[in-house]
């Protein structure tokens, strides 16, 4: 491993100073002798694979490590070691001092209260004002973050870009001087990526604040830090300027990062005759009830508005729009899972209402977190041949064993990995687990909904390699359904775009990214965070 280098000094007059921190958990040293530096009003891009230590970074300067865990060196905010605080005086440094922006907006938001009392609580927590005034400022700070009039509603009410940016307000609220975002756009769609992190560098700049700002994704990082640090295995490799570093990486794991960081783009090919689908969705529409009583009529939503697509057998489809656009609704209607009140959906050839069992077991699919799909007390062979009770006649507990093993081993895990559960293993592992689980029917179709956007670059490549190479195998057609269309553009031969609810374009990956007709499709495309735009 080379050694760190800085192509630029460090502040002179740095907020946030750390010095040989380390970090250790279960006795493993997970940081090692850690050296960063941030400047008032800086971007500090800290990047590197899952397991790095960057979250964990994040977490001993925040005074947030878990119990057991195991600090030295220092951290050093304005000039004072949060190191040697106590819990009390750290607490009061939080918020008002440290705002925290993490990856999951719910996990941070109160389902009970609205938007604007969790941003009063925040200040009145660190404040002696009144309600009336808080109330007043969380409306201010809601505002900044564009939303205005949003204040009375709830967190289910609002979009994942929305519940993000109310997280946002609440951490710059006090405008506290150092702001740690962690993985904050990493569920978001293009648009919403963008304006976030627009957000996150204008409130930079006009507070004079320093941004920490935690991602797996380098073009996303190279085109708003200043500065970027990898971390490789608890220890930093390499950091410097941006551009510089990132055109000139001097360390084999920065220039790794940076070739895993540009997927190719898929060539294009024949457009695949459709006169007999494997998939066929004609016409779906979809409508939920909002609100009426007794002295109210209802109003009806529609989520869904006449969608048609089709998927020949074998092909590689991709489904892309922004948050809210419909995506989830219509993949649910696809797989039997949600009512529709128009429309049908036709699974080779067959009328597919997810009653029919042999249908059922043609398509399979695999979520962003396969951690959610998995029953935390079953070893990892009876995960993989759980979907075996579909077939007919079911096969004999030894030969389920026998099968999910050979999976294990076609996925890079192994048969000795048989009996382990799911938390011994990695995210990578987990979701290599939930493929080999997906694909042990050997399905017509295989649908991924998100199923490597939470993958840092380097297991995002493999996963994708891993799931063409075998549903090439198997000759399984794949619908991607995601929001990350770098990923689409490599993986895909044809696209549809969805838009409220309608699909507004549709044609070869190729043509629509070359050649994109819609202005709508046209600005996802202009958010979409490029490496080469970034160091351009």
């Amino acid at each position: 491993m080379s050694a760190a280098r800085s192509a630029k000094a460090a502040p002179v007059s740095a907020l946030l100073r750390l010095r040989g921190v380390r970090v250790a958990l279960g006795g493993a040293e997970r940081l090692q002798a850690l050296d960063l530096d941030l400047a008032p009003g800086e971007v500090l891009g800290l990047v590197g694979e899952s397991g790095s230590g960057k979250s964990l970074t994040a977490l001993a300067i925040a005074g947030l490590l878990p119990a057991g865990a195991e600090v030295r060196g220092e951290v050093l905010l304005d000039g004072q070691d949060l190191l040697v605080l106590s819990e009390p005086a750290m607490d009061a440094r939080r918020g008002a001092q440290i705002g925290l922006v993490f990856q999951e907006p719910m996990t941070a938001l109160n389902p009970l209260m609205t938007l604007g009392e969790q941003v009063a609580e925040a200040l009145r927590l660190h404040r002696p004002i009144t309600r009336q005034e808080a109330a007043r400022e969380a409306e201010a700070a809601l505002a900044r973050v564009g939303l205005a009039g949003l204040a009375a509603r709830h967190p289910h009410e609002l979009s994942g870009g929305q519940r993000q940016r109310g997280v946002i307000a609440m951490a710059v609220a006090l405008r506290p001087r150092l702001l740690i975002a962690d993985e904050p756009t990493t569920a978001l769609d293009v648009r919403a990526q963008a304006q976030v992190l627009a957000l996150l560098r204008d409130l930079v700049q006009e507070q004079g604040s320093g941004l920490l700002l935690i991602s797996h994704d380098l073009p996303l990082v190279a085109g708003v830090a200043d500065r970027i640090a990898v971390l490789r295995q608890g220890r930093l490799v390499e950091h410097g300027p941006a551009r510089d570093l990132l055109r000139a990486p001097q360390s084999p794991e920065t220039a790794a990062l940076v070739a895993a960081s540009v997927l190719a783009p898929r060539a294009a090919v024949p457009v695949p005759d459709l006169a007999a689908p494997l998939l066929a969705a004609d016409g779906l529409v979809r409508e939920v009830r909002r609100g009426g009583g007794l002295f109210a009529r209802p109003v009806f939503k529609r989520l869904l508005d006449g969608v048609s697509l089709q998927v020949a057998p074998g092909e590689r489809v991709g489904l892309v729009g922004e948050s809210g656009s419909g995506k989830s609704t219509l993949l649910r209607a696809l797989l039997a899972l949600e009512p529709l009140q128009a429309g049908e959906v036709r699974l080779q050839g067959q009328r597919f209402t997810g009653e029919e069992r042999a249908l059922r077991r043609q398509v399979q699919i695999v979520f962003q977190d396969p951690a959610g799909s998995l029953d935390p007390r079953w070893r990892a062979w009876e995960l993989v041949a759980e979907p075996l009770g579909l077939r007919d006649p079911v096969p004999d507990r030894a030969l389920q064993r026998r099968l999910a093993c050979d999976w294990l081993d076609r996925v890079g895990l192994g048969a000795d990995a048989a009996e382990r559960f799911p938390h011994q293993f990695s995210g990578g592992q987990r979701q290599r687990l939930a493929i080999a689980r997906a694909l042990i029917l050997e399905p017509a179709l295989l649908v991924l909904d998100e199923a490597v956007s939470a993958l840092d670059v380097s297991l995002r490549g493999q996963v994708l390699d891993l799931i063409d190479g075998l549903c090439r195998e198997q000759g399984t057609a794949l619908l991607f359904v995601t929001h990350d269309l770098a990923v689409v553009r490599a993986a895909t031969d044809r696209l549809y775009v969805l838009q409220a609810g309608r699909i507004v374009e549709s044609g070869p990956t190729v043509r629509v990214f070359e050649q994109p007709r819609q202005a709508y499709t046209q600005a996802l495309l202009a958010a979409m965070p490029d490496l080469a735009r970034a160091l351009a």
